[in-house]
């Protein structure tokens, strides 16, 4: 076998989205050749997936003219050749505008593919004692096996043109009774799973993802984070995503004992166990912060703040944040004031403007409003477009308002008046009564989001919509 020595590390796309050929150094003398099959961290650079294989397997075929395939399994593979020479097939088998996308080429020892999920694998050996070597990232069991995806070497549709035509071929019977392209159920991507999915912002993403068969919902009664069972009887496997829109946020409540121990259960330990599944799974975990791990001491606040949480609510929502950054794959959604399908503060002015009655509102906190549409967009956003890793801002555009300036807009804009609305510190509103701490300031810096390429609603024109 002649292989081409010193190659340089380089990468060549084809035309099935994410499958890439990979040219490998291999260097030799008069006693052999060595390569690094797999360097990690070159590869990565290279932009390889960094898909964590746990799994290294060879078929190794006595005879030239052995042919395997079309196989899809529910995991990536990394594919190399030790010795020997092949050719290679590989159809896109996934559902989608790929499917059914053919690409074909010869390796030797001097390269290697990677081949995503879903895309169906086949190769024919050139020479005689060729060993074929591949990583996986995930382990072979009997339940994957139900999840594999089939074509026929001799698809008509596909027309690969074997260089040792099939007849002449060695086959198993297994592989010659696979089916045609056009009976192939494509493989679907894994799914996005949405957790706490009955709350305000559980039904924005619902209204978002609304027709997509890849994003799964879960409420209380489906997946109880708190649940150490709910965890243990879910095949993560079957997952890619993670958005935990569950979360306890009773503010004033989480000060008593029943609460606090509530708060640390949802906000705490149950995100201790998403980060432990997420690391475990390879998993992308979206997680919802808060403006309440500040203490408004800062005119705006930015996503490398320190924590300076003021009550216990605050105090739970840090440590989830601190442990979701744990996660190599993250997003930390940071909002405030979050108005959507459900009780809120908006909803309780146009109530009280619709009865007539003049109250009294905060008008020392200062912040912007987040209408969970708009949050469910950016988080969309985030995933959609590939953005860095890490903790976004996100609320509402527009110039920062005190609750009072709010309240004013609501009762105008339902048909009162503004001067209905009556200013009070924040002191003087909680005097006498059991609350918690408050953030003072809640303007969050929205630079970061917005350098991605989403722009959020202005806060005005969103609520004017949300009241009709």
């Amino acid at each position: 076998m002649s292989i081409e020595f010193s190659k340089k590390l380089a990468a060549h796309e084809t035309p099935i989205p994410g499958v890439v050929v990979y040219d490998l150094p291999v260097h030799g003398d008069n006693r052999g050749w060595f390569k690094e099959n797999w360097q990690r961290e070159k590869m990565v650079a290279l932009g390889l997936p960094d898909f964590r294989p746990v799994q290294n397997n060879i078929s190794f075929n006595e005879k030239a003219g052995t042919t395997r395939g079309i196989h899809a399994e529910p995991w990536d593979k990394y594919i190399s050749v030790a010795t020997g020479r092949i050719f290679g097939a590989w159809v896109d088998l996934r559902e989608g505008p790929t499917f059914g996308t053919v690409f074909t080429t010869e390796l030797d020892a001097s390269q290697a593919i990677f081949i995503p999920r879903g895309v169906g694998n086949a190769f024919q050996t050139l020479e005689d004692n060729t060993a074929y070597t591949y990583l996986v990232n995930d382990h072979w069991s009997a339940d994957a096996q139900g999840q594999y995806t089939f074509l026929n070497l001799s698809d008509e549709t596909a027309g690969i043109q074997w260089p040792i035509p099939l007849e002449q071929a060695e086959l198993s019977e297994k592989d010659k009774a696979h089916p045609r392209l056009s009976e192939v159920v494509p493989m679907p991507p894994k799914k996005t799973l949405v957790l706490g999915a009955n709350g305000q912002l559980g039904k924005a993403l619902r209204k978002q993802y609304e027709g997509d068969s890849s994003v799964e919902f879960a409420g209380r009664s489906e997946f109880d984070v708190t649940s150490a069972e709910a965890f243990s009887a879910r095949n993560w496997k079957n997952y890619s995503t993670v958005i935990n829109a569950a979360a306890y946020t009773a503010v004033d409540a989480a000060e008593t004992p029943e609460g606090r121990a509530a708060a640390w259960a949802n906000n705490v330990t149950a995100v201790s166990r998403l980060a432990r599944t997420a690391v475990e799974h390879d998993l992308t975990l979206v997680h919802i912060s808060s403006d309440y791990v500040f203490d408004g001491s800062r005119n705006l606040h930015t996503e490398g703040e320190s924590f300076t949480p003021l009550g216990v609510y605050g105090q739970t929502k840090a440590a989830g944040d601190a442990i979701v950054n744990t996660v190599p794959r993250h997003y930390i959604v940071r909002t405030s004031w979050v108005i959507g399908d459900g009780n809120n503060f908006v909803r309780t002015m146009a109530t009280l403007a619709a009865r007539g009655i003049k109250p009294s509102v905060v008008n020392d906190q200062v912040g912007r409003l987040s209408f969970t549409a708009d949050i469910a967009a950016g988080i969309d956003h985030l995933l959609q477009t590939g953005a860095p890793y890490g903790t976004y801002n996100l609320t509402n555009d527009g110039a920062p308002q005190s609750w009072a300036d709010v309240a004013a807009d609501v009762y105008e804009l339902v048909g009162g008046h503004r001067e209905d609305v009556t200013g009070v510190s924040t002191e003087e509103y909680f005097r006498g009564k059991a609350a918690a701490p408050r953030p003072l300031n809640s303007v969050l810096d929205l630079s970061k989001i917005q350098r991605t390429g989403f722009k959020p609603a202005n806060s005005l024109s969103r609520m004017a919509e949300y009241l009709g």
